[in-house]
Formats: C-alpha cells, structure tokens, sequence
C-alpha cells in the first residue's frame, strides 16, 4: 500500500477509507482524489502516490538538453528548473541567445510538480527542438495553499526573473541565465492549471504601470495549453461531455472546491476570466497567445469562448485545435504525434516576427 504524509506532521500513513464514515470521532473526508488527496474535515490534508496518475509507458531520453534547480523564492521554498541545450545555435541569425518559455505545470492547482517525469519530458523536448531556455516554475499547491497563493507565486517568479534580466552580465545574476536567455523574447506558458496560471500572471504583468518603461525583460506571447477555466453556468461540453475524457466534469469541480477561496463559486475571477467580478481584459495591453485545444475536452467551451472573447476585444489570437486529443495530451503523451505537431506549432508561434511585443 502506498505511504502517504500528513501535511505538518512527522509520522506517515496509508490513506484510509474509515475517515469517510462521518459519524467517527476523528476527522472525515470531505473531497479526496482517490489514492492520491484526501482533503478532511478539520481542514488537513493527506497526500498520496501521485504517480498512479500517470501512464506506465517509460519515457525516451531527450539528449542534449542540461537541466538544473535554482531557488527563487527563499521565505517559501520555491524553486524553478531551467533547461537548456547543450550548445545554442542560432535560429533565426541575429543572436547566440535563446528565446525564453515560461511553464507552469498542471494539476488543477492541486496537484502535479516540476519535477513530476512527464512534465520533465515536456521541457526537455521544447528547449531540444524549439529551442528554447525552458524555465518550469514551482508553485504552492492547493488546499494547504488556497489560491491566489499560486498566482503569487507566479508573480513572484515574473519579479525574479524580471530581476535576473536587469543584473544582465553582471554579478549575481544565474550564469545559464546570463549566457543563453534573450529576455526580450520571453514567453509564458502553461498546460491545464498551469495554463490558468500563465494567463493571470500575464495579465498582471500587462496591467501593471512598470511595464510601459523600457526593461530588458519583454514578454513576446503567452501560450495556455488545454486552459482550466470553468464558470458556474454549463457549457454544451459540460453537459454532453465527449467519450473517455481525462478530466471529468465532476473531477474538474471537485479540483476547483478544493483549489479556490473556501465559499467561492466557479465563477471567480481565478476561475472564470470573464465572469462577473472579473477585470475588463479591453484596456489591457496583452501580448498576442497562442491557444492549444483538445477536442476532447470537457472544458473546451471554455477555452474556445476565452480566445473568442479576446478577439472581439482586438487582440491578437492563435488557435490550435487538436482533433482526436484529450485534456493534457501535451505531457500525458509528450512523444505521440499530436505532440510532434505540438513542437511545430510553438516553435512557429515562438519564432514568429511580432513587430511590437509588449513589454513587462
């Protein structure tokens, strides 16, 4: 049986089936990803084997990329790992440095790490064959960390990185950093929560009065794979969902109540980008996105309505559909075809020639 840890506790326990049965002394299960996350009702929470998620498959290396961890966020503990390759080639003539790909794992806010296989052999396959320098941030976890715990998170590691670019060749600024970044093409990404994420902190950064002075640090694009959006009406998706989906509509709320402020409907603004307490996107100076959808996607209604809304606003948007695919094909599948496909259209959208990208 899989050992799990009791959040602020030194012992470990198998997670146990008897909390469920309400009329017990001690604490009972009140949301549980089974096997994985049991939240109780006292308020602790209780982890297990993340990696009974995941499929089996092993995974193929990816040579020529280095990779390590750098702490950015000392009070909390957060780190970011950054990927490189080996030797940095030239695309497009004009410099040695690479763009930069911001990426925020899934998990819906409640699970998942930078370090997790499958997250890992994403990174390494977009920093070989984009290429890019690949920064896969660490970030709270929800519900010891209700959010916005994480989008701070991301805000912070946007400062972080905002003052690697300043340091430039100086001292104290990371070596790799300082060696293969061109920080005026940085982009923000993220797949399911992740790509969530990518999208708040990009707006705060887009909404901030700091980004109209000059800075090294330009954010060029965001990119939000399979989007966790919801909101409190259904969409068709929701109602008729597609066949052997990987995210359920009951598994998409269930994340939800475990990952937003205590109370909170599906309709806030972490949630819902257009619902009704969200800010106006219209005035907000946004880089242009790139859109990734799965077909088979419970949340698709969502992630097509926000790339529809932004165009009516005038911004500019990208949208990849992918038909046949299913929520997180990105790094549940990171070697398939649809992924191959994957690797081309970033490296497009990456590499593209935006005349004007807006600075942060």
């Amino acid at each position: 049986m899989n050992q799990i840890q009791v959040v602020d506790s030194t012992t470990t326990a198998p997670i146990d089936p008897s909390h469920k049965m309400t009329g017990d002394a001690a604490p009972h299960v009140v949301e549980e990803v089974p096997g994985v996350l049991q939240l109780l009702s006292d308020g602790s929470v209780v982890r297990g084997d993340e990696s009974v998620l995941w499929p089996k498959d092993p995974l193929p290396d990816v040579p020529g990329v280095q990779w390590k961890d750098v702490l950015y966020h000392a009070a909390h503990a957060l780190s970011v790992r950054v990927y490189r390759p080996e030797s940095s080639p030239s695309v497009t003539g004009s410099s040695s440095k690479l763009p930069v790909l911001v990426y925020f794992h899934g998990g819906g806010y409640c699970l998942g790490s930078y370090t997790q296989p499958h997250f890992q052999a994403y990174c390494l396959r977009v920093a070989a064959e984009l290429p890019a320098v690949v920064l896969s941030v660490q970030y709270r976890l929800a519900p010891e960390h209700r959010l916005p715990a994480a989008i701070e998170d991301g805000a912070a590691f946007l400062s972080w990185l905002r003052c690697q670019a300043e340091l430039g060749a100086g001292g104290g600024v990371d070596p790799w950093l300082a060696e293969s970044a061109d920080f005026a093409r940085t982009f923000i990404s993220g797949a399911s929560a992740g790509a969530n994420l990518a999208h708040h902190v990009t707006v705060q950064a887009a909404s901030t009065q700091e980004q109209r002075a000059v800075h090294p640090l330009r954010v060029a694009g965001y990119v939000l794979m399979s989007a966790f959006f919801g909101g409190a009406d259904r969409t068709p998706a929701e109602v008729n969902p597609p066949l052997d989906v990987t995210l359920t509509v009951d598994g998409s709320d269930k994340l939800w109540r475990m990952s937003l402020p205590v109370g909170a409907s599906r309709d806030h603004p972490v949630a819902n980008p257009f619902g009704p307490e969200s800010p106006n996107l219209a005035p907000v100076d946004l880089p242009p996105v790139l859109v990734v959808t799965p077909e088979k996607d419970v949340l698709r209604d969502h992630v097509m309505g926000y790339a529809a809304r932004l165009r009516e606003m005038g911004k500019a948007v990208e949208v990849a559909e992918f038909l046949g695919e299913r929520h997180g094909f990105s790094v549940l599948q990171p070697f398939s075809e649809a992924a191959d496909e994957l690797m081309r259209v970033l490296r497009r959208f990456v590499y593209a020639d935006f005349a004007s990208p807006t600075a942060l």
